[in-house]
This record gives structure tokens, C-alpha cells and sequence, in this order.
């Protein structure tokens, strides 16, 4: 009965490119209008029918890094490429909706993230070895979408100019109040300080960010001017002329929306100004890939526009820009893939083979999302006054910011 539910739920999803599917039964079926891209997969679990059809994301995932499904070649960019291309065409199926409808309403447990809660999420994916990240992230450890100006920018290129356009939207002058909300290893922090001649506090709550940014700040010679705490953004105190957070705001959960918006309002001085850097996507509000929520982010979830600026709105916020960046993240994620691959010998000396697959799968399936489906990043440039920054975009591309863009990438 489930090898048949597959069919159909196959033979609806499938119907561009050129996809062959191998049951646990020896069956081979062809799927698609025989174009591109191909991949050709095999079941060799007699479980998996059910579970593909109970929860395809998962299921399918689990069952790459189990090895319970084998695709031919190893070629997991195709398959991911077709997966995610045709069922943002398609859709799921008509008797999938309860499913879906079940995780719609089952997301507000799952991204209930009180601050003890939150820690323990942060750790599941920051508090790994420290060793892992260097073999994939740029030199600065920036681990958030890069911003590629010129599409011939290597990755630390465009990581200097993702730092340099966020820097020129907080209109920075030396001496100014910075809050780094969700610092990571600190890169966003020092950039500010060294560059800027900002004062910057930076919280998170992963202790291997933190040890390693206050290190770095320590041989930077920059401890003077960055402080870095382990800490939930909700016990911050003060008042900042600036708030900038990155890459952060995916963690939060949309229980928590109107907190996180009430508390950069509160920490936020009158007249300064915010820059809330966050994966989003353009369609209507969903669920997080169960797959993703179970071993990469726990409690995370990607907002649709219109639910961040509803949370925005009521907290007294204006909304002074939004701008939105295509492809720059699926960029970023082939660069990071590549650099992963180059070291994937070492990867599996700190790990094991399955923590390989798993996170060969999280890097091609996130860029495959960036890539073909609805996921996009977005910046918010919020403010309590109006006129708090200049009312048009020129600032952004003056002839010395576009000076000092060049330079970032060379």
C-alpha cells in the first residue's frame, strides 16, 4: 500500500527533469519529462515508503545519512536540485495538507525559546568543534549570507563587503554605543571597533563564540573598545546608539517576535538606528523543514515578511528601509560547500561519516532552497524617529562608499 502511495506522491511531485526511483522491492519507476536535471535514488529500507510519505523532508534526510538511501554517483547536488525546484513548482500533494497543517500549528511549541531553552539550541549547532568551522567559513568566521557585489568575489571578498554595507547602513561615527545581538565569533563586532572607532557590546549564548571572540579581541588589542558576554539578548541593559544583529533573528521563534522587537526598542536610543540581518522568505508563513529543526537549528524558523514587520509595527518602530538579497545566500552556501568537500577527510577524523553526509546535505539542500524555492535574506533598518537616517538610499552609493566597497574586495 505505501509503495503505491509513493507512486503517486512521486508521479505528482516529479514532473520536471528526468528521476528514477528504486523501491525496497527491486522496482525501478521513471519519473519527469525526461529533462535536466537527472538523479536516480534507491530505497533500501522497506520502511521508507511509509515514512516519505508521512514526513518526505525528514524521512528522506534521515534516511541519506543512514545510507538506508543510496543515490547513484553520490550525486546529491541533482537530486536536491530536482527535489527542491519541483516541489516548489508542485506543491505537496492534496492529501498531504493535514500533515502540513499539523506542523503549522505544532510551530509554536517548537520555536518556544524562553532563554534557557535557546542555550541549549545555540549549542547544539554553535558549540561544536571549532576546528569544523575553520575548515569552511571564511578567515573571519563570518557565518551569515555574504554579499557579492561582483560575482568573481571570493568568499572573504564578499564577507568584507556584507560588513562594509551593513557598517554604512548604521551610519557609524566614531565613538557610538553598539550592540551586537547574537555576535557569533565576533567578526561583525571587531570590524566595527577597528574600522568604525565604535564601542561595541556583543552577547551570545554559545561559550565556544564567546571564549574565541574575547580571544580575539585580546590579540586584536581591541578589549578596550569590544566587550563580549554570555548572555540572552533579554537581559541586556542600557541604551545603545546602534544595534546591529546578524544571522541571529533566525533563532528567535515567532512566539517571540514582539519581545525581540520591544526589547531593541527599549535598548535603542531615541535617535539611533538597527540593522536586523535575517534569512526570511517571500512566501506566505510556514513551517520549519523538519529535518533542519531536528539536527541543524532546533527552534528556528526563516520569517515571512510579513510577519517580522507585523511584530515591527506594534512596538513603535519605524521601518526605514528593506532590502532584500536573491542568490547571495545560495552563493555563499557553494563556497562554503567547496571549502567543506576540500576538507572533508579532516571533518570526519573530528566526526564520523554520517556527521559528513548530514552536513553535506544541510549545505546543498540550504543552497538548493536559496536557489529554487522561496528563501531569501532580509535587512531591516528600523529606527524610533523618522528622520533618524537620511531619507534616501545615496549615502549607501556615494562615491566614497563605492571607494571603500572596492577596497573591501580587492
Amino acid at each position: 500500500m505505501w509503495t503505491k502511495i509513493l507512486d503517486v506522491f512521486v508521479t505528482h511531485l516529479f514532473r520536471k527533469g528526468d528521476f528514477s526511483l528504486t523501491y525496497p522491492d527491486g522496482t525501478t519507476r521513471r519519473y519527469g519529462n525526461g529533462g535536466t536535471p537527472s538523479a536516480a535514488i534507491t530505497l533500501h529500507d522497506p520502511a521508507l515508503p511509509r515514512k516519505i510519505i508521512m514526513s518526505p523532508e525528514l524521512a528522506v534526510g534521515e534516511a541519506y545519512m543512514d545510507g538506508t538511501l543510496t543515490i547513484v554517483d553520490d550525486d546529491l547536488r541533482s537530486f536536491l536540485t530536482l527535489a527542491v525546484s519541483n516541489m516548489a513548482a508542485q506543491g505537496k500533494p492534496w492529501f498531504h495538507r493535514p500533515l502540513d497543517i499539523y506542523r503549522q500549528l505544532s510551530r509554536y511549541i517548537n520555536q518556544f525559546n524562553p532563554a534557557k531553552r535557546a542555550r541549549a539550541n545555540v549549542a547544539h549547532h554553535y558549540d561544536l568543534s571549532g576546528e569544523l568551522y575553520d575548515l569552511f567559513l571564511d578567515e573571519d568566521r563570518q557565518y551569515s549570507c555574504a554579499y557579492f557585489a561582483r560575482p568573481d568575489m571570493t568568499l572573504e571578498q564578499a564577507q568584507a563587503a556584507k560588513k562594509r554595507h551593513i557598517a554604512d547602513k548604521l551610519l557609524l561615527k566614531p565613538g557610538m554605543r553598539v550592540l551586537d545581538i547574537g555576535c557569533g565569533w565576533g567578526g561583525m563586532a571587531l570590524t566595527l571597533a577597528r574600522d568604525y572607532g565604535a564601542e561595541v557590546v556583543g552577547v551570545t549564548l554559545s561559550k565556544e563564540q564567546h571564549a574565541l571572540a574575547s580571544r580575539r579581541a585580546a590579540e586584536a588589542g581591541l578589549s578596550d573598545k569590544v566587550k563580549f558576554h554570555l548572555m540572552d539578548y533579554r537581559s541586556v541593559t542600557g541604551t545603545f546608539d546602534r544595534i546591529v544583529s546578524v544571522g541571529m533573528f533566525e533563532h528567535v521563534g515567532v512566539p517571540h517576535y514582539r519581545e525581540y522587537f520591544r526589547t531593541v526598542h527599549d535598548l535603542l536610543a531615541e535617535d539611533g538606528v538597527a540593522l536586523i540581518h535575517t534569512i526570511g522568505q517571500t512566501d506566505e508563513p510556514g513551517a520549519t523543514n523538519p529535518w533542519i529543526l531536528k539536527y541543524i537549528f532546533p527552534g528556528g524558523y526563516c520569517p515571512s515578511l510579513s510577519e517580522a514587520t507585523r511584530a515591527i509595527e506594534v512596538n513603535a518602530l519605524h521601518t526605514c528601509d528593506i532590502e532584500v538579497w536573491r542568490l547571495h545566500y545560495a552563493e555563499t552556501l557553494r563556497h562554503w560547500y567547496d571549502r567543506f568537500m576540500a576538507n572533508i577527510d579532516r571533518v570526519r577524523e573530528l566526526y564520523d561519516d554520517r556527521f559528513c553526509r548530514m552536513w553535506r546535505y544541510y549545505l546543498i539542500a540550504c543552497e538548493a532552497t536559496f536557489r529554487h524555492n522561496s528563501q531569501v535574506v532580509f535587512q531591516f533598518q528600523l529606527s524610533r524617529q523618522q528622520d533618524a537616517v537620511p531619507l534616501t538610499r545615496d549615502y549607501l552609493y556615494s562615491e566614497d562608499a563605492a571607494k571603500e566597497l572596492r577596497h573591501a574586495a580587492e
